[in-house]
């Protein structure tokens, strides 16, 4: 399989036949635990001599995106991972070029080209390219949404996950199904966005679509036609009716070509296209048939000739197409980048934060009735309600922690995906996800211990007052730590709830309140469990 730069091919094959694994080992994002056989090469270079997730972008048919952010930031978050590329570079030699002959550059191109060019900025002129070409400015300031939260229309969010790939300076795509439930005018618009991007920036595009309108299949210039995992048919898509024509099959007049193609190849409809002028009857001509016709055939020949001259890396390669670090951005770019999201984020999710403050302050009023006693004296009896309420603290800074399981459980499909594609590291996302968190649980602990301590008749010395924040500081944000980290263990509601239970269930009998610490001794297995204890 030989595939040329700047040229706009177009995948097409039943479901089923291969398209989104052949897709995925192209850019190079297949499963490490699968065994493939054959080399992917870029240039000359082979798949492990260089990024290909940063060479190369493959666009799920999955729409993943957060909820809570808009169209616009998720748009411009995508353009500042991705970096700029080679356009830095780029404008500077235009800019010398102009220069050297004289040339006054128009203005809005130079200002255009400069904008683009710089690194790190939290909104791009790039984003309002993008959303004008796919159709997403009127909803740019729109959140996505989810099954909670009104937000996009699908067909918008099939375009923007098209967009948070296009934003960035990548110059191979990978489409896997853009345009399913998109109108056909909308699809037809994505398309010839992607034919003019590819013929004026020298990019190259592969899209799996699976019915394209006719107005839409001549957009493309090359043609992959895909059946029970084989490649059928490589080449020009105005010479594939050629060479079906030749195999005995005529496409009907009224028929399009990206329909007849794919009926043909199928076993059922097969009969009805064939070339009744031959006087020949028909018989089933299989894939592996059709297989074999195409390497006997003038363009599989040619295919192979192609393949067969030697690639000479050092003289014909370009290597500014070619990706050789795994991120764009220095680590505190990135670090900077991931921050800003993620208190984007918690202030767009500020209500169930303000929520849990409140609902902090309640039960911190329960507890102060409860257990209003300025002061006890030194006994069994007053030992037992100062025990008491230790336990009613720690259960109610434990559960404290477990919004934290819904809301990661929600961004790690997003996570997974950006991570993949080298957006950023894994650790560039759990430290603003963790530090971030701190002022809340510094918060939550401060208000218990303000309302409660000396109503329930502590120690009143100043010492023993921060002990206990402290103590309970740490309680709390071990909880939000420990939720978040169970999230990222099972990602799934059901089975984090059921461990999140568990957790604290074990926590709570083990920590020294339901069962002394002396008993638990009696049991040699039980000897260092009164040591996570919170």
């Amino acid at each position: 399989m030989w595939w040329f730069f700047c040229r706009l091919t177009l995948l097409l094959g039943p479901p089923g036949c291969g398209k989104t694994s052949l897709l995925k080992a192209l850019s190079g994002n297949l499963s490490p635990s699968l065994k493939v056989h054959g080399e992917v090469c870029y240039n000359g270079y082979k798949l492990d001599e260089f990024v290909p997730q940063k060479t190369s972008a493959y666009i799920s048919q999955y729409d993943e995106h957060i909820p809570e952010m808009t169209v616009r930031e998720i748009l411009d978050f995508s353009a500042r991972c991705q970096g700029v590329g080679i356009r830095l570079e780029m404008m500077e030699e235009v800019s010398r070029r102009e220069k050297q002959a004289g040339i006054v550059p128009d203005p809005d191109i130079d200002t255009y080209m400069k904008a683009i060019s710089v690194e790190g900025l939290r909104s791009n002129l790039q984003t309002d390219y993008i959303l004008k070409i796919l159709g997403l400015d009127i909803c740019a300031d729109t959140l996505v949404g989810d099954v909670m939260r009104r937000g996009i229309s699908g067909g918008q969010k099939k375009r923007l996950t098209t967009g948070e790939m296009m934003v960035g300076p990548t110059r191979a795509l990978f489409m896997d199904e853009i345009t399913n439930g998109l109108d056909s005018s909308t699809a037809f618009r994505i398309v010839s966005c992607l034919q003019q991007m590819v013929h004026i920036t020298d990019a190259t595009v592969l899209v799996s679509l699976l019915q394209p309108a006719p107005e839409t299949f001549v957009l493309f210039d090359d043609l992959i036609l895909m059946a029970e995992g084989r490649i059928v048919y490589h080449g020009p898509r105005q010479h594939v009716l050629d060479f079906f024509m030749d195999c005995g099959f005529k496409c009907p007049e009224r028929k399009g070509v990206a329909d007849f193609v794919q009926e043909v190849i199928s076993e059922k409809d097969q009969s009805q296209y064939w070339d009744s002028t031959q006087h020949v009857p028909h018989s089933y001509v299989s894939v592996e048939a059709f297989c074999n016709k195409f390497k006997a055939s003038t363009y599989g020949k040619k295919l192979d000739e192609e393949l067969a001259v030697p690639y000479d890396t050092k003289s014909q390669t370009n290597d500014t197409a070619i990706s050789f670090n795994r991120y764009s951005l220095s680590k505190w770019e990135l670090l900077r980048a991931c921050s800003s999201r993620e208190w984007l984020l918690m202030r767009r999710n500020s209500f169930t934060y303000v929520f849990k403050t409140v609902q902090l302050v309640i039960t911190a009023v329960i507890a102060m009735t409860l257990f209003l006693r300025t002061r006890m004296d030194v006994d069994v009896v007053h030992a037992n309600l100062y025990m008491g309420s230790l336990f009613y603290a720690l259960i109610i800074l434990v559960t404290d922690g477990i919004p934290e399981l819904p809301m990661t459980i929600q961004r790690l499909e997003v996570f997974h995906k950006q991570k993949d594609l080298y957006f950023y590291p894994a650790w560039a996302y759990a430290i603003p996800a963790s530090l971030l968190k701190i002022p809340i649980s510094l918060l939550e602990s401060l208000v218990w211990t303000c309302l409660t301590y000396y109503v329930i008749g502590y120690s009143p010395e100043a010492v023993r007052f921060f002990r206990h924040f402290l103590i309970l500081f740490g309680v709390h944000l071990s909880s939000v730590s420990l939720f978040r980290f169970i999230a990222s263990v099972y990602q799934t509601h059901v089975v984090s709830m059921a461990a999140g239970s568990f957790a604290i269930l074990f926590l709570l009998m083990f920590s020294g309140f339901v069962i002394a610490k002396r008993k638990r001794l009696v049991c040699r297995g039980h000897f260092f469990l009164h040591l996570d204890s919170p």
